[in-house]
């Protein structure tokens, strides 16, 4: 028996009242990548991850700045040769009629539109335009936003103005706030920093990109810089920065190294121009020696690396709630487990990027199917083989991001420590029990009396 009082006692010398439980911590773990705070990262790992990466983060501030055309003046507009301006307006008036002034009464092959510019030379003014209805022409009707082409010259002939478009400013501003309101009741914080990522990528493309390309510089090279900025923009403002960020930065990075390397090789080797009729025209606009196969090539790169960073970010994640699930998890088994997630994302993936690429060369399928050619010569015509590249070497590297990023996300993730959540449940156990130090525990028996010779 223990001499003294004993403070668990209730005042009339019953039981003692229970204990309060422990509040234990909750362990929840996220699924998908971005889901709550990272575990910090050991310094070993952030000393590992910072030489691998910091270089190449020197090297694109460095490449914008030497890239850039600093005091180069962009010819556009008249000074190219581009006469026609824009001019805003609607239709007022529509019916049909001939063509032609001679033409016979009854051959209404044409829509009279009577159109009140908003802008331009003459604001507020009618004009009266012929608009034929064939096939390949926009039908306009009354109360429509048009655009109008004018030439430069004799504003007050209406010749010299040409209905050529519909506005769109309205809708397509109402289509990107609903885009904006989806991501945002949907990722919350996190969409909005995907979305201000989305206009910083939109501002290294018109500010940097197209720029430097215009200025005469290697395509391929700003396409590389410029896409290694945008990566590390887009990753680390969406996701934090953390070693799994930093992971799914570095197997992005090597994947579109691998892109890179790949669509030189293989445009070279099919002897790809990039010389198509869009590319030809500017070029022949333009006046500067602008490398064609190197657009080319600066075009696989950006347009693969969209996709690079949803597949390598999600892997890394995958790998991390793996190695939380079980923290004894060596590499391999946490690299095979990763490897068996990413065969099924990788799959979708890859028809994603052949169908997306296959929609926007629609009309040329089209037209090459009228052609009365066979497969093989449609294929190996340099505007379908330059897409049929450009569509393998992105799922080339897209199936080697997988094992890539699987196997940087497992290398670092076995030597993150794991479980910070339950490393703090301890200490609070631990700090509760050398509170209850100075009070002998006791071990009751089933009845509810203390043994012998143990404090009561």
């Amino acid at each position: 028996m223990t001499d003294g009082p004993h403070p668990a006692h209730s005042p009339e010398g019953g039981e003692p009242p229970p204990r309060r439980r422990q509040r234990e911590p909750n362990h929840g773990h996220g699924h998908g990548h971005g889901h709550g705070p990272a575990d910090p990262a050991s310094r070993q790992v952030k000393r590992v991850l910072a030489i691998a990466l910091v270089p190449f983060a020197l090297a694109a501030i460095i490449g914008v700045l030497l890239l850039y055309p600093f005091g180069h003046q962009q010819r556009t507009g008249a000074d190219l040769g581009f006469g026609q301006y824009p001019v805003n307006g609607e239709v007022i008036a529509a019916e049909a009629g001939p063509c032609t002034e001679g033409a016979a009464p009854g051959d209404p092959g044409c829509v009279h539109l009577k159109v009140r510019m908003h802008d331009g030379p003459r604001p507020d003014q009618v004009i009266e335009q012929v608009m034929p209805t064939d096939p390949g022409t926009p039908r306009f009707a009354v109360g429509d936003d048009v655009v109008l082409s004018y030439a430069g010259a004799s504003p007050e002939s209406e010749s010299s103005y040409q209905v050529v478009d519909f506005q769109r400013s309205g809708s397509l501003g109402l289509l990107a706030l609903l885009f904006a309101a989806a991501v945002l009741v949907l990722g919350r914080w996190q969409g909005l920093a995907a979305l201000v990522a989305l206009g910083l990528s939109l501002v290294v493309l018109v500010a940097f990109v197209l720029p430097a390309i215009l200025a005469g510089r290697d395509p391929l090279l700003v396409a590389i810089v410029g896409s290694g900025l945008i990566m590390f923009v887009v990753l680390y403002l969406t996701h934090g920065f953390s070693a799994r960020t930093s992971t799914a930065v570095l197997g992005t990075l090597l994947s579109l190294a691998l892109i890179g390397v790949l669509s030189a090789v293989f445009s070279a080797f099919t002897q790809l121009t990039g010389l198509d009729e869009n590319t030809a025209g500017l070029i022949g606009v333009l006046g500067v020696p602008i490398d064609a196969r190197g657009l080319l090539l600066a075009g696989i790169v950006i347009g693969a690396l969209g996709v690079l960073d949803d597949v390598t970010v999600t892997q890394t994640s995958a790998v991390w709630e793996l190695r939380k699930a079980d923290p004894g998890m060596s590499w391999r088994r946490l690299y095979s487990a990763g490897l068996r997630i990413g065969r099924d994302h990788v799959s979708s993936a890859v028809n994603t990027l052949v169908l997306a690429y296959a929609g926007a060369a629609l009309p040329l399928l089209l037209a090459y199917a009228l052609s009365g050619r066979t497969f093989g010569e449609i294929v190996s015509s340099q505007a379908v083989a330059q897409e049929v590249v450009r569509t393998l070497v992105g799922s080339i590297g897209l199936v080697a991001a997988v094992p890539i990023t699987t196997a940087i996300a497992a290398a670092v993730a076995i030597r993150e420590p794991v479980g910070n959540g339950s490393a703090n449940a301890a200490d609070q156990v631990s700090r509760g029990a050398a509170i209850s130090a100075g009070t002998p525990t006791r071990r009751r028996r089933p009845g509810g009396l203390p043994h012998r010779g143990e404090a009561d």
